[in-house]
């Protein structure tokens, strides 16, 4: 049904203001929202429990035999040498970090449930659970002392700052409960972590006597070092070992007392483990090779370890000979569970009958998340509390997968990127059986562009749980119906985990077209992409980095700019705003789109992305409005080998009308031209008396009507589909009765030059789209009125208060390296202000 509305009125007749019928607020907010640490994909990841499918976070029996561990959730027993495990726990909720007993009658650990971890307790004769504390707050790294009578563990009671806590243990409960070094608030400015000082990963000398653990105290860059304290509080902490290593550390002392182990990156791009003396004196490698290996822990006679290894892609257990280096992976090939499963297999079809790669999610009737034994599990890094007690979970099936699931009611949902409709089930499992979901496609009609699905800003490795090749990354690509992904490598403080895969190479794998590109990285001028670079990385990959060689303010973003586009690249700024910037309020401003926009050197801005999108298009509808020609981009910023993600690949994606895949021209062309709309859900189309997005449109002096047409396809309801004219909404179109679609006609009088754009929004959450809030947006269409040039002397005097801001703050900067540094940076910004000077007085630059 075509539904027709005509406009009345003239875009000179609407006020300047933005406007919006969506006024609630976005109803996600992030898991474990309670910890004081920002950059929630970070530490969460690098740091919190994740539910996976491959085994982690073993302990050893008292006597070396046999190993509790985790595994999808639950804790299982298996001894060294056999391939049986049996399952001990089975929720509610999620099982993390067992440590067994010296006398071997306990085991506690933490538990994920109600947005919340809690230390637990299982008794092993009577396979019981009992929680030893409860609440709200993050419980979590439990180690009974060597005579296990006390609990060292973190938490988060403490204002949301992670510190390390102690009490004694009764066999049903903790006692005595106190600090032993609690989180405090530092004065240090910090790159990426919050001004809490932070105290985790507890663990015990073999006397009792001591607890080494982790901590950033007044350390300005990175996550900290290693710190012992006397168990008794007395005295002061003393500093083990300095070392970055990124959440992973988790130092042990050797049962003799004289080594400590631990994990490191020092020198290579993966942690591997590493060995000191117990005062951690001569650090020297272990073990090599490009994956990670953490979580490790000594066997009772020091003579083997076991530890969690990423090698394989997913997460494995490996027994590791001491002297010698066998290795031997703990397989669960037989598991005896605690209660009925059966397996479900699952089957993927569109709606001809056609096998599809898949996004999964499975949730059961005991109100946890199930997935195939060999998946990679991944979990959304945010929860809606009025929908769900935690947050989904999810794995990408390739057409047919088998997943273990406890007898009775399972829900399941699939999705295929955006131009197909979600499938989803309730069905009730009492044997083994068959379900299939059939997943039907919705696209927009062809008038409005034959398109390519683009995310402009990937992550292949960035320090999370998994290992992703090229391969598995194009396998997910393929569930997410993605076509393009631009990898953009990037260091994660002292390494750059992916620089070996840098190629100005097209790599296409089994349809998925990757493209090597890189982000770099400054907090103060802000993160770029910079895409299609056609020689070499730019090094150093960052600037700006307070209290290091790398402090200073010069290179300007603009400078990196210049140097990419010498390469033939395409720039932009990456996950710009969550809020509009103000210029007249406290704090620094130096975010420099501003300057690379005035000066012709940004060519695109990600309006949908790991920021707010509204905020973000707030400011650019003022550089529209002053008649720069930025187009929008997308990108998920996807760690995609991370298991708490904040949404997988493809998430934050770029519709490119127009382009071959394989052929560079055409998609810098369509990227910079603004040829598409960027989204994390809906589709929307736009013509302009038949001028796609990106397109001018030239009117007579009078001015004309031109006429509109429209169309959303949703795989999720919106909550308004509307029309933007210079930034106001100037129309809101009805959708069908399911929120999920619209075809729309309208005749739009025009008597002033300006653009017009159509956009979805919907405050509402929905678990497909893991993002704040569903956005999407066209890019504009430029309406072009013969001697009428529209004219923002409002906007372009807001961006001179910002500059202003920019140069005051650069220019107080005492750490350049040299005075002509700071004299080039001021240059920049007093250039790029000369320009809004301009358009404030209705001038030509």
């Amino acid at each position: 049904m075509i539904r027709r509305r005509n406009i009345l009125w003239s875009i000179a007749a609407v006020c300047s203001l933005i406007t919006s019928p969506v006024a609630a607020e976005p109803t996600r907010v992030p898991v474990l929202a309670g910890v004081a640490h920002p950059h929630s994909y970070y530490w969460r990841e690098m740091y919190m429990p994740q539910l996976t499918s491959g085994p982690s976070a073993a302990s050893f029996s008292p006597d070396g035999q046999s190993l509790i561990y985790t595994m999808q959730g639950s804790l299982w027993r298996q001894k060294i040498g056999d391939d049986t495990a049996y399952q001990l726990t089975a929720g509610p909720g999620y099982d993390y970090q067992p440590d067994w007993s010296p006398d071997g009658n306990y085991v506690v650990f933490t538990r994920q449930q109600h947005n919340a971890l809690n230390l637990m307790v299982f008794d092993v004769q009577a396979g019981s659970v009992r929680a030893l504390t409860e609440g709200t707050d993050v419980n979590l790294e439990p180690r009974f002392s060597p005579d296990g009578k006390q609990i060292v563990y973190v938490s988060s009671r403490d204002s949301g700052y992670l510190g390390i806590y102690i009490a004694g243990f009764t066999g049903t409960a903790l006692a005595g409960d106190r600090p032993l070094v609690a989180g405090r608030v530092s004065d240090t400015y910090r790159y990426y972590y919050s001004q809490a000082d932070h105290a985790v990963n507890p663990s015990w000398s073999p006397d009792g006597k001591t607890v080494y653990y982790v901590s950033n105290q007044e350390i300005a860059w990175g996550t900290g070092n290693i710190w012992a304290v006397a168990a008794s509080g007395e005295g002061t902490p003393k500093l083990v070992l300095e070392e970055e290593t990124t959440w992973a550390t988790r130092p042990q002392i050797d049962h003799g007392g004289k080594r400590m182990i631990y994990s490191s990156y020092s020198g290579r791009q993966w942690h591997q483990l590493w060995i000191a003396t117990a005062e951690g004196k001569y650090p020297l490698p272990l073990t090599f090779g490009d994956f990670d290996i953490w979580q490790t822990r000594f066997s009772p006679d020091d003579t083997h370890l076991v530890y969690s290894s990423n090698e394989a892609g997913g997460l494995n257990l490996i027994y590791h000979t001491f002297v010698g280096g066998e290795r031997q992976q703990i397989k669960a090939k037989n598991r005896v569970y605690k209660q009925p499963v059966v397996p479900v297999e699952i089957s993927l079809k569109d709606g001809k009958g056609k096998p599809l790669a898949s996004r999964v999610s499975v949730l059961a009737a005991d109100g946890r998340h199930y997935g195939p034994d060999n998946s990679r599990m991944h979990g959304d890094d945010f929860v809606d509390a009025a929908q769900a007690d935690h947050e989904t979970h999810y794995f990408h099936c390739d057409q047919q997968c088998t997943v273990m699931v406890p007898v009775g009611e399972i829900e399941l949902t699939a999705s295929h990127g955006y131009d197909y409709k979600l499938a989803a089930s309730t069905v009730t499992v009492k044997a083994a059986r068959t379900v299939e979901l059939v997943l039907a496609e919705n696209s927009l009609p062809q008038k409005f562009g034959q398109f390519t699905s683009a995310d402009m800003h990937v992550h292949m490795n960035y320090g999370g749980k998994y290992k992703q090749t090229a391969a598995t990354m194009a396998a997910d690509a393929r569930a997410e119906n993605l076509d393009i992904i631009y990898n953009l490598i990037v260091n994660k403080e002292e390494r750059i985990p992916d620089i070996s895969e840098f190629s100005t190479d097209v790599k296409q794998i089994d349809g998925v077209t990757i493209y090597e590109g890189q982000e770099y990285h400054s907090s103060y001028w802000g993160h770029m992409g910079l895409l299609h670079l056609g020689d070499h990385y730019l090094t150093p990959d960052f600037t700006s980095y307070w209290h290091t060689g790398l402090a200073s303010a010069y290179p300007t973003n603009g400078i990196i700019e210049d140097l990419a586009h010498k390469q033939g690249a395409v720039t932009g700024y990456v996950h710009p705003f969550d809020g509009v910037p103000d210029p007249a309020a406290s704090g620094k401003l130096t975010h420099s789109l501003p300057v690379g926009v005035a000066l012709g050197k940004t060519d695109y801005l990600e309006v949908v992305s790991f920021a707010n999108h509204e905020d973000t298009a707030a400011v650019w509808y003022k550089f529209l409005n002053l008649g720069f020609r930025l187009s929008a981009g997308a990108g998920t910023d996807a760690m995609t080998n991370y298991a708490s993600l904040r949404g997988p690949i493809g998430l934050n994606r770029m519709f490119l009308d127009g382009v071959q895949a394989d052929k560079p021209a055409t998609l810098k062309k369509a990227i910079k031209g603004g040829h598409g709309f960027v989204t994390n859900g809906p589709l929307v189309g736009l013509l302009v008396n038949k001028v796609k997005p990106g397109g001018s449109l030239a009117l007579p002096a009078n001015g004309s009507t031109v006429k509109i047409q429209a169309a959303l396809r949703s795989p999720v309801p919106v909550e308004a589909f509307e029309l933007v004219m210079n930034g106001v909404v100037v129309a809101t179109f009805e959708t069908d009765a399911d929120k999920t679609s619209a075809d729309i006609t309208l005749d739009l009088p025009v008597t002033k030059s300006g653009w017009v754009l159509v956009r979805a929004v919907s405050k509402t959450s929905h678990p497909f789209v893991q993002d704040i809030f569903t956005y999407a947006t066209t890019n504009p269409v430029w309406l072009e009125v013969e001697g009428k040039p529209h004219h923002a002397p409002a906007d372009a005097a807001y961006f001179t208060a910002w500059l202003d801001r920019a140069a005051e703050h650069a220019g107080a900067r005492d750490d350049y390296n040299h005075t002509w540094e700071r004299e080039a940076v001021l240059a920049e910004i007093a250039a790029a202000r000369k320009v809004y000077e301009h358009l404030a007085e209705g001038t030509a630059p």
